[in-house]
């Protein structure tokens, strides 16, 4: 059998190809409409007035000024909110959680919407804002993790871990003949997607049509379908492109909201867009942590325990916690593993699920704490990861679905050049000067799998229609997943077209998790595949068909060909089966989920290896990130070019994490106070210099049906780590907080 016969089979011609994105020649030439693009008939623009303190009462607003603003149509206040049906303390999906939309006159934290102005120009409702005047009685804002009692977490739940534990940890402790006793701490870090939140708005009777940003389709119309009292289905969500997403728009939020209820007030419809400086706060974020780690070894360098615990900042109205000790658990064998959470309420939005939620900030110090014992061991950094490298699921025992992390090691030190580090820091310089510190990290990320359902329609003339809604934020769903439905009808991408973005299509399940190529992805390739088996049911009834009489064969397609299974003389044109049946068209179903038998039996995740190189003044103490080389073991990769950008992008983040983002607040208004892209620091290109991305090969036959897992957070989950101990390697300072200042090295 020929060799690309043989890859057909298995993979397809589309798959593994490294093509261009198809929303990229819309999205240069800005002809790809976004959610504030939309317009409507009669459009309303609404403002929201932010609360000024953190934590307190609104005792007066006053409000004439704004209402007597030429263009402004009205005020909508706690005194005046329309009614709005659903139980606001009720979660009616899994990513639900309590927001602020007037219900009353408390302030939770700066930045909470306290007035909504609605008026005929986006200049106008502005203006009133700016002249609504707000009455406070204040209390002291609670924004630190010393500034409230902690609580226990008990029972587990989705970013609401509780306490983990495998084996004796006392026992471990006991037994180590070398230690390590460290706190690390990482700043709280804000969504900010190039696209900012925004809605559209319009009812149509007891019907909502939305255009708004969202990764999680179905379940957005689920949740506004509970809070205004209507079925599901007759919300309308169109989201055709999200300008990045990261976990924030998976959850309707507070001024979102209140913009819907102001079109349905109204009775027109209405627009919302946040500002950058609105971006912090309603729409979640990723929440401080403080978080003690213990490890001990033995004399040979074997862990005998980690001992993990993390203090995550949560809201005072509602609980979304950094699962950070988590990140400890899966990837190191020792004796003994624990993780512990604990929370403190604080004054601020509540935090939410951010591009690697719980393992970004674990990792962070699971893997200095990993150096800094190797250091005490005496063990190159490599050397002591493989001394500890897992072979089974640490704690559980369970086999990996694959794991190809030792390659990921190997692949990625000899391109980075390992071998040549010393071992001693502050020992290399370039010829500038600079000190040079090499650092890595281990990078780990769950691969975890969706519901969806999708929808194929093969046409008379060879061509092919697939529908689900799923969401491009810009990792490239668009294209990868197209490339997946080509081949499961063996077609080539120019034959078939995509329909996604739309709450009318088939549930594409959640952009999140790393898990949307494989949820929708699945849900795609199922319904080629149900659309072929009845094919293979008509050819076979057809007596002029070279498949007449082959009902009970497996079926494959290729280049607009039905075979059987195996066979390449005997096929049929795909349209000639249809117009033999006289079909104008064939329509298959598919869906996607992962079953519960198989979670339990396999540990699946994504590996890899981050390598970071740091040059650093040793004057002025500037940190620069001159070399990050990343190699990942991500299962099946579709799309080459597209697994690159997103592992980059990791990587990128990874280097933000370490370098550069913090929210920092005022301690006496709560406020805020770098709530811009101009102080919030974020890397530009400057910071960005040599960057390579290794995918390594690995074949999964049970982590799903196509062999997927993810790639769109691993990557950030080693750079961190890797970076710390860079800087530690080239200054012989170990900086235990998260970002790394120039301050912390004079």
């Amino acid at each position: 059998m020929p060799e690309d016969f043989t890859r057909h089979e298995r993979f397809g011609s589309n798959s593994g190809q490294p093509m261009t994105r198809r929303d990229g020649i819309a999205k240069v030439t800005g002809t790809a409409t976004f959610a504030a693009d939309n317009t409507r008939q009669g459009l309303v623009h609404a403002v929201y007035v932010p609360a000024t303190i953190a934590r307190g009462h609104v005792t007066a607003l006053d409000t004439e000024a704004a209402t007597h603003h030429p263009g402004v149509l009205g005020v909508m206040t706690p005194a005046n909110r329309p009614d709005l049906p659903g139980d606001l303390d009720a979660k009616p999906t899994r990513f639900s959680m309590r927001i602020e939309v007037l219900q009353d006159d408390k302030v939770r934290y700066a930045g909470q919407p306290i007035a909504l102005v609605m008026a005929e120009t986006l200049e106008a409702a502005t203006e009133g804002a700016r002249l609504v005047r707000a009455t406070y009685e204040a209390e002291t804002p609670r924004t630190r993790l010393d500034d409230a009692e902690t609580f226990e977490v008990e029972t587990p739940d989705f970013g609401m871990p509780g306490e983990t534990v495998h084996g004796d940890p006392e026992a471990g402790h006991a037994a180590a003949a070398f230690s390590i006793d460290a706190t690390y701490t990482t700043a709280p870090q804000y969504h900010n997607a190039m696209e900012s939140h925004a809605v559209v708005a319009e009812w149509e009777g007891d019907r909502l049509v939305l255009d708004t940003p969202s990764q999680a389709l179905a379940m957005s119309c689920e949740a506004y379908a509970h809070l205004f009292g209507i079925p599901a289905e007759n919300v309308t969500l169109r989201s055709p492109y999200l300008g990045g997403g990261f976990g924030s728009k998976a959850i309707p939020t507070g001024p979102l909201v209140l913009a819907v209820l102001a079109a349905r007030d109204l009775g027109r419809p209405v627009k919302l867009a946040l500002t950058r400086k609105q971006m912090f706060g309603p729409v979640g974020h990723r929440g401080q942590t403080r978080q003690r780690i213990r490890l001990g070894a033995d004399a040979e360098g074997h862990l005998t325990v980690i001992d993990h615990e993390a203090l995550a900042a949560t809201s005072s109205f509602e609980t979304f916690l950094e699962s950070a000790a988590n990140a400890s658990q899966g990837l190191y064998a020792a004796n003994a593993l624990r993780s512990r959470h604990k929370g403190v309420r604080l004054d601020i939005g509540t935090p939410g699920p951010m591009r690697a939620p719980g393992e970004a900030s674990g990792s962070a110090v699971l893997e200095c704490a990993m150096d800094e014992l190797a250091e005490i061991v005496d063990l190159d950094p490599l050397e002591f990861r493989l001394r500890n490298y897992a072979e089974t699921e640490p704690g559980t025992g369970r086999p990996y679905s694959s794991k190809a992390l030792r390659d990921c090691y190997d692949q990625g030190a000899a391109a980075f050049g390992w071998a040549d580090r010393p071992r001693e820091s502050g020992t290399m310089r370039d010829a500038e000067g600079h000190l040079v510190g090499w650092g890595m990290g281990t990078a780990l990320f769950a691969a975890p799998m969706f519901a969806a359902e999708a929808r194929a329609t093969l046409h008379a003339d060879g061509t092919a229609t697939f529908e689900t809604s799923a969401a491009d934020m810009g990792q490239g769903a668009w294209t990868a997943l197209a490339q997946i439905a080509a081949d499961s009808l063996g077609l080539p991408m120019d034959r078939v077209e995509f329909r996604s973005g739309h709450s009318a299509l088939p549930s594409g399940g959640v952009a999140g998790g790393s898990a949307h190529t494989a949820t929708a992805g699945g849900a795609l390739h199922a319904a080629g595949g149900d659309v072929l088996r009845q094919l293979g049911e008509l050819a076979a009834q057809q007596p002029d068909s070279p498949l007449f009489g082959a009902g009970n064969a497996q079926f494959e397609a290729r280049k607009g060909r039905l075979h059987i299974a195996g066979e390449i003389d005997r096929s049929d044109a795909l349209s000639d089966i249809l117009s033999r049946a006289g079909r104008v068209e064939l329509v298959g179903s598919g869906n996607a989920a992962r079953g519960q038998e198989v979670t339990e039996q396999y540990a699946m995740n994504s590996h890899g290896a981050v390598f970071a190189e740091v040059r650093i003044d040793p004057d002025l103490c500037q940190m620069r990130v001159t070399r990050l080389v990343g190699a990942f073991a991500a299962g099946r990769i579709i799309n080459p070019r597209l697994a690159e950008s997103q592992l980059l992008g990791g990587m990128i983040w990874g280097l933000s994490f370490a370098l550069h983002e913090e929210a920092r607040h005022d301690a006496r208004t709560g406020r805020i106070v770098n709530a811009d892209l101009a102080e919030y620091h974020v890397p530009v290109n400057a910071d960005v210099q040599g960057l390579e991305v290794i995918t390594v090969h690995e074949d999964d036959q049970h982590v799903n049906a196509l062999g997927i897992k993810g790639v769109g957070e691993i990557a950030i989950t080693g750079t961190v780590g890797a970076i710390g101990n860079a800087i530690r390697h080239a200054t012989g300072k170990r900086i235990r907080h998260f970002p790394i200042r120039l301050q912390d090295l004079l």
